[in-house]
Formats: C-alpha cells, sequence, structure tokens
C-alpha cells in the first residue's frame, strides 16, 4: 500500500533530520569535552571524527529507511522516547561491530561512545519535544489546515464521523458534511463529536455541488457504501472538474483511473483521486522560492514606499494601500494589498461601467478606465502597484507564481470548471500574465492558460515565468 506524503510530513522529515544532526554533534562534542576536558587534545583524534561521520551516515540511513518521523505530531512522550532510544540501541550494535570488524574497537574510547549515547538520548528527546510544540502549532493555524468535506449517507454518519474525527490528523479542518440521502438540509443542523465540535450538515445530492463551488474545500472523503458505481464515478468526476482531491473509501466498488492512488485516509483504506497530484518535495521548494522572492520584493518595497505614497497622496484623495477580498487556494478568503491606483469611489462607479467592459465574461478590464489616477497608471504600467503583494506572499496567502486570484463577485459566478483554476495558490504573476495579458479579451482564455499552469506545473515552468515577466515589467508589453 502506498502513503502518499502530504506537505507537513515534508517539512516534518527535513527540519527532524537537520535537528537530530544538530543534537548529534552537540552531544559528540560534549561526549569529547567529558573525556579528554579539550576536543583539541583527544587521543585518535582521526579515528573518533571517522566515527562520529559514520555516525551522521547511519542517522541519514536510518531516517530514509525506516519511517522514523511517522506521525512525529501526534505520538505521545513514551512513544517517542522509545522511537529515539530504538534508533540509538541499534546505531550502538552497529558502530560496535564495524569498530570491531576494522579491528579499531580497542583503540576507541568507549567512554566517549557511552556518554556521547547517554547524551544525545537526553538531548534529541528535549528537541523533539520542543520541536513537536512548534509544529503542531503551526499545523493548527488556519491557512496550514487542509479542510475537508465529508460525503456520506443517513445509516453510516455516526458510525463514520466518530473513527474519522479520532483519525484525523492535526493538520486537519474537516469543516462540513454532506448527507447524500437527507431530504431537507436544516441550516442549524450540525454533527457534535465528543469532544464538543459541531461540524455543520450543509448539504443533500441535490445541493451539493451548488454548495461545493461556493466553500473552501481542498478534500473530501466520500462514504458511500450503498451508491453504485456510476453515482460514484460522476461525484469524483465532479469534484476532479473543480480540482479538489477526492479520496472514496474502496470497501465496496474497484474503481480505476489513471489519477489514483491506494493511501490510508482517516484510519480508512480509500482510493486517492487527484488529476495532477504534485511532489511535495517541488512544492516546499516552491515555497522556499516564494519566502526569498518575496523578502526581496519587500526590501525593493520599502525602498520605493515613501515616493510612490507620497505621489499618490499629492494626485488623489484616499489611502496609499488599496485592500481587497480575494479568493485563494480551494475557495480561501483572503485581503490582497497593492498601492492605491484608483480613486476612492472606483467601486462604486464599477457597475456603471460594466457595459464598456472589454473582456468577455466574468472579469472587467478597460484600456482607458476612467476610475484610474494619473498616478495610477504610471505605476500599474511599471508594475509598482503590485509590490505590497509580496507582503501576500510572505504570508503564504500568494505565490510568485501561479493562478490570478478572483474577486468575491467573480467567485460567485464560478462554475465548477471555473473552479479547479483555484487549486494551485494564486499568484503575483502567472502564464497568462506573460502570454500578451492585454491581447486577452475572453476569461475563457484566462482559464485556459491557468489550467495549463496547474496541468503542466514544474519548478521549470515557474522559473521561466518569472524571467518573462521580468522582460514584461522592463518593456510593458501585456501591461494593463
Amino acid at each position: 500500500m502506498n502513503r502518499s506524503t502530504r506537505p507537513h510530513e515534508v517539512v516534518e522529515m527535513y527540519v527532524l533530520l537537520f535537528t537530530d544532526i544538530l543534537c548529534l554533534l552537540f552531544s559528540y562534542l560534549l561526549a569529547l569535552y567529558l573525556r579528554f576536558h579539550a576536543v583539541r587534545s583527544i587521543d585518535e583524534p582521526q579515528l573518533h571524527w571517522t566515527v562520529f561521520l559514520g555516525i551522521v551516515v547511519y542517522v541519514l540511513l536510518y531516517h530514509s529507511a525506516v519511517e522514523y518521523n511517522r506521525n512525529f505530531t501526534r505520538r505521545g512522550y513514551y512513544v517517542e522516547f522509545m522511537a529515539i532510544t530504538k534508533r540509538n540501541v541499534i546505531m550502538a550494535a552497529c558502530i560496535g561491530l564495524i569498530l570491531f570488524a576494522v579491528k579499531e574497537a580497542e583503540n576507541y574510547s568507549r567512554l566517549v561512545f557511552g556518554y556521547f549515547v547517554v547524551i544525545d538520548e537526553i538531548v534529541t528527546y528535549g528537541a523533539h519535544l520542543v520541536l513537536k510544540k512548534y509544529l503542531r502549532r503551526r499545523l493548527r493555524k488556519e491557512r496550514n489546515m487542509t479542510k475537508i468535506m465529508v460525503i456520506t449517507d443517513e445509516a453510516h454518519l455516526e458510525t463514520l464521523m466518530e473513527k474519522f474525527l479520532k483519525q484525523a490528523e492535526l493538520s486537519w479542518d474537516i469543516t462540513s458534511i454532506a448527507v447524500m440521502d437527507r431530504e431537507q438540509i436544516n441550516e442549524k443542523e450540525a454533527y457534535v463529536s465528543e469532544d464538543g465540535k459541531q461540524i455543520p450538515v450543509i448539504a443533500n445530492r441535490e445541493s451539493l455541488l451548488s454548495v461545493a463551488k461556493q466553500m473552501p474545500i481542498d478534500e473530501v472523503f466520500i462514504h458511500l457504501p450503498e451508491e453504485g458505481r456510476a453515482a460514484i464515478d460522476q461525484l469524483i468526476m465532479d469534484f476532479e472538474i473543480m480540482g479538489v482531491v477526492c479520496h472514496y473509501n474502496i470497501g465496496m466498488v474497484d474503481l480505476k483511473s489513471n489519477h489514483s492512488i491506494l493511501e490510508e485516509y482517516g484510519g480508512f483504506t480509500v482510493i486517492t483521486y487527484a488529476e495532477n497530484p504534485i511532489d511535495y518535495k517541488h512544492r516546499l521548494i516552491k515555497r522556499l522560492m516564494d519566502i526569498t522572492g518575496s523578502l526581496v520584493g519587500l526590501a525593493i518595497t520599502a525602498v520605493l514606499f515613501p515616493f510612490v505614497a507620497l505621489a499618490i497622496k499629492i494626485d488623489s484623495r484616499g489611502p496609499i494601500l488599496f485592500a481587497q477580498t480575494r479568493i485563494g487556494k480551494n475557495g480561501r478568503r483572503f485581503k490582497i494589498y497593492k498601492f492605491r491606483s484608483m480613486y476612492i469611489d472606483a467601486e462604486e462607479r464599477k457597475k456603471e461601467l460594466e457595459a464598456q467592459n472589454e473582456v468577455q465574461g466574468l472579469m472587467f478590464k478597460m484600456k482607458n478606465d476612467p476610475r484610474i489616477t494619473r498616478v495610477g497608471r504610471f505605476i500599474r504600467k511599471t508594475s509598482i502597484d503590485e509590490l505590497p503583494q509580496f507582503y501576500n506572499i510572505l504570508i503564504g496567502d500568494m505565490s510568485l507564481v501561479g493562478t490570478r486570484p478572483p474577486t468575491v463577485d467573480e467567485f460567485e459566478k464560478y462554475t465548477p470548471y471555473y473552479k479547479k483554476r483555484l487549486s494551485m495558490t494564486p499568484g503575483l504573476t502567472g502564464l497568462w500574465q506573460v502570454s500578451g495579458r492585454s491581447d486577452i479579451d475572453s476569461f475563457d482564455d484566462v482559464v485556459k492558460l491557468d489550467l495549463h499552469y496547474i496541468d503542466y506545473w514544474s519548478l521549470s515552468m515557474d522559473l521561466r515565468i518569472l524571467a518573462q515577466t521580468v522582460g514584461v515589467v522592463l518593456f510593458g508589453k501585456g501591461a494593463k
């Protein structure tokens, strides 16, 4: 059985490995100091450091071969202690056998190794407890949680939710339940868990898709033992169109798909359907690129801020920054920040200008928009108005490269097909921005470019788009 790796598990794996290596180094240096009272005057220094290198290699192999970090944030104090003890006991046995085999056991200080094993047990255990506390707090932050909808029927609701909640990961936010065979949905109805958490029942068969496309949902868990195969196939297809990951309990029907994997999920064996599963190691690299890029961008923003702020204030009345609610990954709402480029009554005047919209579909654009100020035209043409969005990138609401984040009124008119473009974090730039955005006159063309980016995403594509964006900014090609 394959078990898909989640983003936080990748972070845990590397952070845990880095922490363990630091603990090993500290413990070994302290052991040498306790034995020889000065690290520089140790007997057989080459042998001791060769042994330390062997210990590091062993830990790297152990992390790779054994699921050492499995359920790291969930396992308790005793389980944590035993996991470290098991690793160190095997390590001591391996190092001892190797030293004996190469006939160096007599030359190596047993006291150093004894000190090291005891110190490393204590230091690593303490470091793991601190790290565990930090990761738990981080996983429970709203923007880091995976929003999940449970889809089941009346007969299995209670037993399913009882088991599912007990097995839920810390990073899960089970936000809603759909009961397919419920005739009518009471708006105030909710499933109440043993710990008192209320999970609203929000849809039945008839209302499920219309409700789901307007909600922030990352994944759905489907448990419908009495449902026919054709209905299940259609349901999974409907959510795949929206770009939502589906986990289907396989106790009943043997479904096959090119986009499916077998895994454990919430204590159940499921087939997971994800149209474009991304290697989370690559996603981690993408996030590190975002953090690095946003820090550079914020430094540039800080230098330009006084000059841009003064120009905006002299040119027109109103705030320096413009904040607007936008729709992010899988329907999450967030505040996007820009330098204000329009008059303060721009939103009210938009309705008057809708008849002059030059884009077909759910997007508004005018070549000579009268709501834009004089300074606004310049900062838009040079993309200076976008600089405050580096803050959105730093905190994780946006990425350097992604899809265009829609406004709330656009999102409310979305079809399931359109919602798929929200299955990745929205970006400061994207494929449509470097494809001649001034020449695009149809929202469907924007969607096609966004979906192409999602379906064929790679780190090299991001780098290529970033390079092309520099050209767009410098030479003004396609600028609004």
